[in-house]
């Protein structure tokens, strides 16, 4: 008579299990779909978020939340049944707590690259994110098993602190980098120079470095302790618009005012077919004060889209100006100095004797 009331008890569990599983994933399917429905009305890219993350695990909530509801109506001895609940509902929330945090980044890294936030996307802010929910999943986890938090925050503290100890250029190196994600001193895609001469883009700031990509295509890694304390230059802020400032040396026969016309009528018509130059703000042309030693010295001063445009537009302008001048007649001359020799009969020396 037992063993038959057992297995009652256990085909009522499978048949529970079966029919909560069976709800579970109609719902999953139409829950899906809904939102699927709703995107498409409304533009959003909200189910390809949600259905990126959530499709395989919502398929395991809905076995172990039918598994839950089959274990607790199985009326199993109170021990196994307790432990086998508690291994599953830890796993529930550990998943939860995973595709929460993954929904989340992916997110975060669409809000800003869409509506330009004021939130730095960096390896170490969407670290930083999904630590901070993955901590509040393990909490919610312990407090719901009846483990004690407290305890174990004051262990992590005291055993925090021996772990600080240890390991202060790598915590020096994080809270550098918080540094940097707070003050915004740089950005991702900023083009920057360091004091010791390294410069390149600003590919990631990470936990522990900023990589920056140089214009060889090259990778530089820096300590965030180090980016920090440097003294840099970021030729992106206030704006990537650079001004760049080319010296022209002529002769002293040629007339400035030829000079100046032709410099910028070079340069007008450049605008538009070189890469990277600007029309606006208008380029200007000026006669440097005081005379060189051998030339007239003019500075011819345009704008750049940014930083890495400065080779090419140097390049064709030089190009352009060299043959204009040549057209006109105009001379570039090179460093000369005259020396007058002087001679003093009265050092001569003495004719020797006959």
């Amino acid at each position: 008579m037992s063993g038959s009331t057992d297995l009652v008890k256990v085909l009522i569990a499978l048949g529970l299990f079966a029919v909560v599983l069976t709800i579970g994933l109609t719902a999953r399917t139409l829950l899906l779909r809904a939102l699927a429905r709703w995107a498409r009305a409304t533009g959003t890219r909200a189910d390809a978020i949600v259905a990126q993350n959530l499709r395989w695990p919502s398929i395991a909530w809905c076995v172990l939340i039918a598994l839950y509801i089959a274990l607790d109506q199985a009326h199993l001895p109170p021990r196994p049944s307790a432990l086998a609940l508690k291994i599953i509902y830890g796993l529930l929330v550990l998943s939860v707590t995973a595709a929460v945090a993954n929904i989340s980044e992916t997110a975060l890294k669409h809000a800003l690259r869409e509506r330009q936030l004021p939130i730095p996307a960096t390896g170490l802010s969407f670290t930083v994110f999904k630590v901070a929910i993955w901590i509040m999943g393990l909490l919610v986890l312990l407090g719901s098993l009846g483990v004690s938090v407290t305890p174990i925050l004051t262990a992590l503290g005291v055993g925090g602190l021996a772990v600080a100890l240890a390991l202060q250029e790598t915590l020096s190196n994080f809270f550098a980098g918080i540094h940097l994600l707070l003050s915004r001193p740089i950005r991702v895609g900023d083009f920057v120079k360091l004091e010791t001469g390294q410069e390149g883009y600003i590919a990631d700031i990470g936990w522990r470095s900023t990589k920056l990509q140089t214009l060889q295509n090259n990778v530089v890694v820096v300590p965030n302790s180090k980016m920090a304390q440097s003294i840099l230059t970021n030729f992106s802020m206030p704006e990537p618009r650079l001004t760049l400032t080319i010296p022209i040396r002529v002769g002293y026969g040629t007339d400035p005012d030829l000079v100046e016309r032709v410099l910028l009528e070079e340069i007008r018509a450049a605008t538009g077919h070189v890469t990277g130059l600007l029309a606006d703000p208008p380029p200007a042309v000026r006669f440097l004060p005081g005379f060189g030693e051998s030339s007239l010295n003019f500075t011819l001063t345009c704008h750049v889209e940014e930083f890495e445009d400065q080779p090419i537009v140097q390049h064709h302008l030089h190009t352009r100006i060299l043959k204009r001048f040549r057209q006109e007649g105009i001379d570039i001359p090179f460093p000369q100095r005259t020396l007058h020799l002087k001679t003093d009969t009265a050092l001569r020396p003495p004719e020797p004797a006959e």
